[in-house]
């Protein structure tokens, strides 16, 4: 297979986009497509302030590593969030954001969630009715607000997150088969700010997973290659294969999917999100972040259960 520009072997054949190129060419189209991206969904300007999430993974360090050759202010932010689990996988990838972060001169903000929060999260949940099933629940509502608050109250502009179209088919695919509407209506490149939420972008919304792993090996990204332990079985996990198969037997599918639910989004086939009334929010007595609880927010009445039954347990995880 040979690159359509310059006819060199090809270093990536994206059957979906019926296009093959060469390592260099790759590493010019990719960030060209997120620049794409940007502009099409009015994801952020040339002179906003962008926060990005990163894990250590490939998705968020090839955004940060793209966002920064585009030219924008991008700073980094992780969140550790003390999942050893016999593997080390949070110091594992909070070595890696670091590394990355200092070899490309890039500020990387770092909150040490059992360190701030009293618990790591594993503990958070075998400690709260949220993990009952899995610690997915706790984890996901403390990095959503640990992200927000971060990029609120140090004044960034938006907050962007590695999400590709695998996971963004991924979680379509799971809301559709559930038709959970809300998060239906929610769901797209950009959620747009609300009172005392900053706006939420996903500029790798429309990039295979596989392509994200290309540039960062191409680049030389040295990621956390491990998933995180406390994912497995996750329903996501599970949707992601069964879309993954779909793709092998017609190649672009998930594009396919994903594209057409936003084009019926923005036909009308879903409501508008609503948003709460102003009325309605009001700031966390704890926390001062946003909240329709006529008591603390439930991040805050989490994280305060957690705190009492440790102390009741005593020391050690």
């Amino acid at each position: 297979m040979k690159c359509r520009k310059c006819g060199a072997k090809a270093a990536l054949n994206m059957r979906q986009h019926r296009l093959a190129l060469c390592a260099e060419h790759f590493l010019e189209w990719l960030p060209d497509q997120t620049q794409r991206f940007i502009q099409k969904y009015r994801m952020f300007l040339p002179e906003e302030r962008i926060l990005v999430a990163v894990s250590g993974g490939k998705d968020s360090l090839s955004l940060w590593d793209i966002l920064s050759r585009l030219g924008y202010s991008a700073d980094g932010l992780y969140i550790d969030l003390g999942i050893d689990h016999g593997t080390g996988y949070s110091t594992v990838s909070r070595q890696k954001a670091a590394a990355f972060a200092e070899s490309h001169m890039l500020k990387l903000l770092i909150v040490d969630v059992p360190a701030t929060l009293g618990a790591s999260i594993p503990t958070a949940a075998r400690l709260t009715h949220r993990g009952a099933q899995k610690p997915c629940s706790v984890c996901g509502m403390t990095k959503r607000h640990i992200m927000n608050r971060m990029a609120r109250d140090l004044g960034y502009d938006v907050l962007a997150t590695g999400h590709n179209l695998d996971d963004e088919a991924a979680v379509l695919f799971g809301n559709t088969l559930t038709w959970a509407t809300g998060y239906l209506a929610r769901q797209g490149p950009v959620l747009d700010a609300e009172t005392g939420f900053v706006r939420k972008v996903k500029p790798f919304c429309r990039l295979y997973e596989r392509e994200t792993a290309a540039y960062a090996l191409l680049r030389g990204i040295d990621y956390v290659y491990e998933e995180c332990p406390l994912a497995d079985g996750a329903t996501s996990i599970f949707y992601k294969d069964v879309l993954s198969r779909m793709e092998t037997e017609r190649p672009g599918i998930k594009l396919a999917f994903y594209l057409s639910f936003l084009q019926a989004r923005l036909g009308g086939f879903l409501a508008a999100p609503s948003s709460i009334a102003a009325s309605e929010m009001h700031p966390c007595p704890a926390c001062g972040q946003p909240t329709t609880s006529v008591d603390v927010c439930s991040f805050c009445r989490t994280w305060n259960a957690v705190r009492t039954r440790r102390e009741a347990e005593g020391p050690g995880e």
